[in-house]
């Protein structure tokens, strides 16, 4: 790791340091790969917010549902974990590839995304509100009159809110980093970082490559220590 992100900041890797020291890379790979950072940070986080919003009440459901069909979707659920992502991208391309103008844009590959990472949301939110005291919490909310708006916004998230937070970073991981689903999916004008960077390393010199993968950790390891100081933060506060 550390001889591959030396690289980029050198002149010449085959001479080595003797040839001096560089931030020539970085500005090539800024001018050429710059809209690839931005855009997986937006992917990232448009997928952190849609599996929010779908595998939140998803994950409620299935906590308290008993009924074997619910079984049976839970299972289908997280079956994109366990096939290829290649194969995922294979079946949404026939599927969806016929719509130009959604194939070519920056929802399919969010779609993508948002199968692949949804069961991560689901099942680590799913655990926590089948806690048997938030049943009996929310039982006792119900007696005394809450609907289920106010049972469920006021009372059982809050109370998961420590486990969202850390779906919610298992997700945007999974995301930014993602590869073999997203090279599928992606037109020109739609790169991932990751895409961004097998290409720097196929088709431009190993000091573009290397000064990308440094970009990379600059970029996002500063968000992902942010994302799991609030992970902890949540955790300290609700006593987990």
């Amino acid at each position: 790791m550390a001889l591959s992100v030396t690289a980029g900041l050198i002149n010449n890797y085959s001479v080595g340091i003797r040839s001096g020291f560089t931030t020539r890379w970085l500005g090539e790979v800024w001018s050429v790969y710059g809209d690839t950072v931005w855009r997986s940070l937006l992917l990232a986080g448009s997928c952190v917010a849609g599996t929010l919003l779908i595998g939140v009440p998803a994950a409620y459901a299935l906590a308290r549902s008993r009924s074997r069909w619910m079984r049976l979707f839970e299972e289908l659920l997280t079956l994109p974990v366990a096939v290829p992502g290649l194969a995922t991208a294979l079946a949404l391309i026939i599927v969806y590839g016929q719509l130009r103008g959604f194939r070519n844009s920056f929802a399919f590959i969010l779609a993508g995304h948002l199968v692949f990472t949804l069961p991560f949301m689901v099942r680590t939110v799913s655990a926590a509100f089948s806690r048997p005291e938030l049943t009996t919490l929310e039982e006792a909310a119900r007696s005394l009159g809450a609907n289920f708006r106010q049972r469920f916004l006021g009372i059982l998230v809050p109370a998961v809110l420590p486990s969202i937070a850390a779906g919610s970073l298992m997700v945007f991981t999974l995301s930014v980093g993602e590869f073999n689903l997203t090279w599928m999916l992606h037109t020109p004008l739609t790169r991932t970082l990751p895409v961004g960077l097998a290409d720097s390393y196929a088709s431009m010199r190993l000091e573009v490559g290397s000064a990308y993968t440094l970009i990379f950790f600059i970029v996002v390891l500063p968000v992902l220590w942010s994302l799991q100081w609030v992970v902890q933060t949540f955790e300290r506060r609700h006593g987990t």
